[in-house]
């Protein structure tokens, strides 16, 4: 395991790589405000040990990546108001320059072509990568995202109400309840992870490189992107969305568009679990990226069976 920067893209990238650089890559995206350390060490493990090198990475202004400081911190509430009215607000940068990022991570790396998994924003930086570098992606992941198309449903109000909750960033204390304010709405119903263990998380990132100005900036990042559903529509790599039936956040129909819009894609959507990665699901999602990875997926369900029973994919 090692964990280095790279100048890539006008910005310094903190990654982390874990396996033998000359097995396949897989690049692992995370979502809004989330570090490298928020992908289970489980999963990182597993996946090496199915034979795969691991590179994960802080996104610009989070971790041990470049700060955007030079930039303000945006109004989330107007920018959210903009955004509802069809328009695009004023953003620092985009998803597209995010997805650059990580192009420029595996210029650096020297790594021609890799899988690119990502999760939640994480998803959408990786459907624009899959979008805009197919020469450069082996395989597409979206877990737990969405296109960004008008219309589809929202955060519920629970989510919506503790996403938007402000906590003083000098008052430790305020911002580890904050956290998990959100992770107890939005986690998965099913498979629930103890407060010890999510306590331990949320001091581990505080720690490490937490930037709420930062994690505003990449929240107008998602709403000044917009609809990728034009985009999506030219991917042509293998495809796998995986969505959780009981997300809070990206509700689980977002997940289905992802995957309708998505030339070949396959869907799997897991019944109980909610808008984030449970120890419990490890396993499952280990099994389900391999085989996607190795290109063994097969459509064990109809569409809509697929669907319904939550436990199969599709085309």
């Amino acid at each position: 395991m090692v964990l280095a920067t790279a100048h890539a893209n006008g910005i310094t990238i903190a990654y982390e790589t874990s396996g033998n650089p000359l097995d396949p890559p897989v690049l692992l995206i995370m979502g809004l405000g989330m570090q490298l350390i928020a992908w289970p060490q489980d999963l990182v493990d597993g996946l090496v040990e199915q034979g795969y090198y691991v590179i994960r990475f802080d996104n610009r202004d989070i971790g041990l990546s470049s700060k955007l400081g030079q930039h303000k911190k945006p109004n989330l509430m107007w920018a959210y108001l903009k955004a509802l009215a069809g328009l695009k607000p004023s953003a620092a940068y985009t998803l597209n320059d995010m997805a650059d990022d990580a192009l420029g991570l595996l210029d650096a790396l020297g790594v021609p072509r890799a899988h690119v998994v990502g999760a939640s924003m994480g998803g959408m930086i990786a459907q624009i990568f899959a979008a805009r570098h197919a020469n450069r992606t082996l395989s597409l992941t979206s877990i737990m995202s969405s296109s960004g198309r008008r219309g589809l449903p929202g955060p519920t109000a629970a989510a919506r109400g503790a996403m938007m909750r402000q906590a003083d960033p000098d008052d430790r204390q305020a911002v580890i309840d904050r956290a998990l304010g959100v992770y107890r709405v939005i986690g998965s119903p099913s498979y629930p992870t103890p407060e010890r263990t999510l306590r331990a998380n949320i001091e581990r990132a505080i720690e490490r490189g937490a930037n709420p100005d930062g994690v505003a900036r990449q929240m107008i990042a998602i709403l000044a992107s917009g609809d990728r559903t034009p985009l999506l529509r030219r991917i042509r790599c293998p495809s796998l969305v995986i969505h959780g039936a009981a997300d809070a956040l990206v509700p689980v129909a977002c997940g289905v568009d992802t995957a309708q819009a998505i030339p070949g894609a396959r869907l799997h959507v897991i019944e109980g679990m909610g808008h984030d990665l449970p120890q419990q699901l490890t396993e499952r999602l280990l099994a389900l990226l391999d085989q996607h990875l190795r290109g063994n997926m097969t459509a064990e369900l109809p569409p809509l069976a697929a669907h319904r029973a939550g436990s199969g994919t599709h085309p």
